[in-house]
């Protein structure tokens, strides 16, 4: 919808010769809006340990779509670092990431299966 009325109002201005080629700038936002509700909500296996946190699953952007995150449990960047769960605002979407005394860490999805943090999460997807 907002791509219509940007190009819309673009094309109307060109029409009537408002717009001068020499200096035209073109300008085209596309948005994908919120994603879905949360999946399915399930109680997560007993903690593999005392230094893994459960991060509940969630929808993240890939390309124009959203793509499910289900929840794992994994290692914190470090000691005593909180999850804060990835949100959109209605217009904007604002990834997940680590925060904690040491500052904000942000979260890299292939980070997780890389470095073999996560616990779970592969048993899940079976």
């Amino acid at each position: 919808m907002r791509i219509l009325v940007k190009t819309t109002a673009m094309v109307t201005l060109m029409l009537l010769g408002i717009g001068s080629s020499a200096n035209a700038q073109v300008s085209i936002g596309i948005s994908i809006g919120p994603p879905p509700p949360p999946r399915v909500v399930y109680a997560p296996a007993p903690t593999p340990g005392p230094e893994f946190v459960w991060v509940e699953g969630y929808w993240y952007p890939v390309g124009n779509h959203y793509k499910w995150h289900n929840g794992y449990w994994t290692r914190p960047p470090y000691q005593d670092a909180r999850w804060v769960g990835p949100r959109h605002d209605g217009e904007r979407f604002y990834p997940g990431y680590w925060d904690g005394d040491r500052g904000r860490f942000e979260h890299d999805h292939h980070w997780d299966r890389d470095r073999d943090r996560d616990y779970g999460r592969h048993d899940r997807d079976r």
